[in-house]
């Protein structure tokens, strides 16, 4: 049983409380990666000195990876948990099977996701165990004793938004059954590091840091209880470190540290401080420090980069991770960068094999990467799809594009299906815009990609346009990493871009519009989460809000609807001439308009995905209107407590809307009254956008790349017949022959890391109420003559040739139709009924199996019927074959 399975559990009873969809109406759906296999940040990062091969990762919002070839391969083994949000994590050196986890990403920054605590493994990942501490949301280091695997000290640093009391250093003795908070401040104050002493589990050093997150962009606070502590009774006391250190009087804020393997009393840290960062050093145990360096390449964002490692054989060489990773050989009094862009920038946590500190592990904003040889050469960091995507968008040609910007790492544009069995690093590109927000390719024309705040990007020669309107290239209006940009469902010529103000273009950003005032709120309140940190002048703060989401109607060119990220949403029904709040009177300041679905069936009808999370409120909104805004109504039944990022309403079946959370995606068959979890076989992942390109419903995640749920149709029939009877057919969706490069040429080595393809051939759906005796399935061509049969009790036909001397059993396997209950997906390959070709030699006769010359002929375009018998009821879809779009006519 998955581990998960409870948190499917908690939906699905929630759901119970009113109309839930039976989980086994749709469990046979299946989401696909498509990458790109371009890493994302990572902070967690741990190896096994004795294992120099073995590593793992833990990835923010991706998960858990572990790599057994030094980095030429990860594999991810945290999928079926509750949480993708990882922050810490570190194998017991006395037992390397031994894996603990925190989860939340352990840092303070302006885009996070928070976790549930801590998770043991004792089989080297291949289960977990959820242990606790499940409201600090944030772990920040684990360090376990290198003697006993069950001792072990925990960093909390708490809720990033708001005060919380399970925050601080906790210890456990047994393996983390229970836990003891053994350092603590206040409700304000997390811990955000930890080391032993080397060669002394009972010496620990903590660092204690209180920092609160605003809810508006780039609002921190840091408060007077950070300080470096130092146990010499593993744990029960601690005592203050502040010899030559910085005081809270000059704005002390995060301490990062490292250890001398071979001189334990040499220490160094970096040091956040408003008046006196930098690097210092302790020749006494932290007794006394001074400051040796004060570089801001090596200290500057503090809050961001405290990593500092010290060389296991070497007390005098040091590594520094920050924008680039640095290293000093002469105490820290000079540095050279030995990484950084291009190959990666922004480093956070760094591991020295202390057997071998040749080999180096290196967590950034693109991954991880390994070096074995002291930093001369580094492993690929495009071997791991943890992409973090702000929004997604697709396009018009066939296959489609999947479009986003990607966090730190500029701008991906990954195809649908590639041409040779699988979407590889040919099958996907940058597209010229910058890493954060919206992507927005023209309807009319996907050679021309629109993105960032603003370029426009040429496929066909790889140039690209600065297309900004002049008030952002004046910066005469205020922007934030995401802006929307995002054409008319009505006009497609027409392209709307959002700071504080709405732009329009409709000439292909030749001449841009101002079509609104600031939308934002003119006196935003200062909201209860910021606790400690409210000072007189919040009260007076100037306007700082934007619009964050915009809502074109699908019916009207006039209407529009957009909200801000200071909780206020506008409507205008003229075109821009006219704005009116239409704000859900529950929606308060700094409630964060994440998205605005307009009705595709009326022009009345909106959907609001509403994120509070930088108010440490973790429960879903979502506000649905049919009337113009006249009324709103909360529509989150069947939701967990989990902030909700994107709504979107199908286009083809009223009432059938889909959401995006912070671990998942759901659906609703009755809009939006009821949800269900549509999680399946996907990673638990931060869902930022999705969107529904025909039958397929494709989502930007914030650390597992692109997704796509193929052929989610099912989802849209409402027919109870689905219960009542003992069988039911789906309308099967169109497909296309097309034919893929079976790598007749050299083909990619199996390792080469690659996206999936859709099903080849035609996908048919049924459901069965209860397991059926007999099931056959049916191709039947315009004449009405069966073109291809399965059956559930298909089996194969032993060739035995008595005259030779070695019968043959080189056979093709059959294709056996579920029977079972439940619903199905049955991939026809769209080929005809397999030859019997017999080969003979001296001493075989044989039908190869998988091979070109054991399938039947191809169908050709037109229209079938599919047929299918259970147990004597038989019932009929047709099924429509068309030609490959690319191909030329004629």
């Amino acid at each position: 049983m998955r581990s998960w399975l409870p948190f499917v559990l908690l939906c699905l009873n929630n759901c119970a409380l009113s109309q839930a969809v039976p989980l086994s109406r749709y469990h046979e759906l299946r989401w696909r990666c498509i990458g790109p296999h371009r890493g994302g940040r990572t902070v967690g990062a741990a190896g096994i000195p004795a294992m120099p091969n073995t590593f793992y990762i833990g990835v923010n919002n991706g998960g858990v990876w572990k790599t057994t070839d030094a980095g030429r391969t990860w594999n991810p083994i945290f999928d079926d948990q509750p949480t993708g949000s990882i922050g810490a994590l570190a194998a017991a050196p006395s037992n390397p099977e031994v894996i603990y986890v925190g989860s939340g990403e352990g840092l303070q920054r302006p885009d996070l996701s928070t976790g549930d605590g801590i998770y043991r493994s004792a089989n080297g990942g291949k289960t977990w165990t959820h242990l606790g501490l499940r409201d600090g949301r944030q772990i920040s280091a684990i360090i376990v004793d290198p003697q006993d695997p069950n001792t072990l000290f925990v960093a909390v640093l708490g809720h990033p938004y708001g005060p919380n009391e399970e925050r601080g250093i906790f210890r456990s003795l047994d393996g983390g059954k229970t836990f003891d908070k053994v350092l603590y401040k206040d409700e304000n104050t997390g811990a955000v590091a930890l080391a032993f002493e080397p060669g002394n589990s009972k010496t620990v050093y903590a660092d204690l840091w209180a920092a609160r997150q605003g809810p508006w962009e780039n609002g921190e606070f840091q408060g007077p209880g950070s300080g470096l502590y130092k146990s010499t009774d593993g744990g029960s006391t601690w005592k203050r470190l502040e010899g030559g250190l910085p005081t809270a009087k000059d704005g002390l804020g995060r301490i990062g540290f490292g250890i001398s393997r071979t001189n334990p009393k040499k220490i160094y840290a970096i040091v956040d401080s408003r008046q006196l960062s930098g690097i210092y050093r302790s020749d006494d145990g932290g007794a006394a420090w001074q400051r040796v360096n004060s570089e801001q390449r090596l200290c500057g964002r503090g809050s961001d980069f405290a990593e500092i490692k010290v060389d296991p054989t070497n007390p005098d060489t040091l590594w520094v991770a920050n924008t680039s990773t640095y290293r000093s050989t002469d105490g820290g009094k000079n540095f050279t960068c030995i990484k950084g862009a291009p190959g990666g920038d922004d480093y956070h946590t760094i591991w020295i094999n202390p057997e071998h500190p040749e080999i180096v592990l290196l967590a950034s904003d693109q991954g991880a990467t390994i070096s074995v040889n002291g930093g001369e050469t580094w492993s690929s960091w495009y071997n791991q799809a943890t992409a973090q995507f702000y929004h997604v968008a697709t396009d018009n040609q066939f296959p489609y594009w999947v479009y986003g910007g990607q966090q730190e790492s500029g701008s991906a544009g990954v195809a649908s299906r590639g041409p040779d069995g699988q979407i590889t690093f040919r099958e996907w590109h940058p597209v010229g815009a910058e890493e954060y927000g919206y992507i927005a390719p023209d309807p009319l024309n996907p050679n021309l990609i629109y993105g960032g705040k603003l370029s426009r990007y040429h496929r066909d020669t790889g140039e690209v346009d600065d297309v900004a309107p002049p008030d952002v290239r004046q910066r005469k209006v205020r922007l934030l990493r995401t802006a929307p940009l995002i054409f008319s469902m009505v006009d497609p010529h027409v392209l709307f871009f959002a700071a504080n103000v709405l732009f329009k273009t409709a000439d292909g950003a030749k001449s841009w519009e101002v079509i609104s005032p600031d939308l934002s709120r003119e006196h935003p309140a200062v909201p209860a989460s910021i606790g400690v940190y409210r000072t007189p002048e919040l009260a007076s703060m100037k306007r700082r809000g934007v619009i964050y989401a915009v809502g074109p109607s699908y019916k009207s060119i006039d209407v529009i609807w957009v909200g801000t990220d200071d909780g206020l949403v506008h409507l205008t029904k003229d075109g821009g001439k006219h704005w009116t709040d239409v704000t859900p009177p529950s929606v308060d300041s700094w409630s964060k308009i994440s998205q605005i679905d307009a009705g595709h069936f009326d022009a009345e009808t909106a959907y609001l995905a509403v994120n509070r999370i930088r108010l440490d409120d973790q429960r879903p909104h979502i506000y649905r209107t049919h009337d113009g805004s006249g009324t709103w109504k909360e529509i989150v039944g069947g939701l967990p407590d989990d902030p909700i990022n994107t709504v979107r309403e199908d286009p083809q079946r009223k009432g059938l809307l889909f959401c995006g959370s912070e671990r998942a995606v759901y659906f609703s068959n009755d809009d939006g009254d009821h949800w269900n979890p549509l999680r399946l076989n996907m990673p638990t992942t931060s869902i930022r956008d999705l969107v529904i390109h025909g039958d397929d419903l494709v989502v930007g995640t914030h650390g597992r790349s692109f997704w796509i749920l193929d052929n989610m149709s099912p989802l849209r029939d409402p027919s109870p017949a689905q219960d009542d009877l003992a069988a039911y057919l789906f309308k099967p969706q169109d497909a296309y022959l097309i034919s893929w490069n079976r790598n007749t040429d050299t083909p990619l080595p199996p390792e080469e890391p690659a996206g999936q393809n859709p099903p080849d051939g035609a996908m048919i759906d049924y459901t069965l109420r209860s397991p059926a005796k007999t099931v056959t399935l049916e191709i039947l061509d315009s004449k009405g003559e069966v073109f291809r049969r399965f059956s559930n009790d298909d089996k194969p036909s032993l060739i035995d040739e008595k005259q030779l001397t070695i019968a043959t059993y080189w056979l093709r396997p059959p294709v056996v139709l579920p029977s079972e209950a439940g619903f199905h997906r049955f991939i026809w390959d769209l080929h005809g009924e397999p030859p019997k070709t017999v080969r003979r030699g001296f001493t075989m006769v044989a039908i190869i199996h998988d091979t070109p010359s054991a399938q039947g002929a191809m169908a050709p375009p037109g229209v079938y019927t599919v047929r299918l018998t259970v147990d004597g009821t038989v019932l009929n879809q047709k099924l429509t074959l068309l030609s490959d779009p690319r191909k030329p006519k004629g």
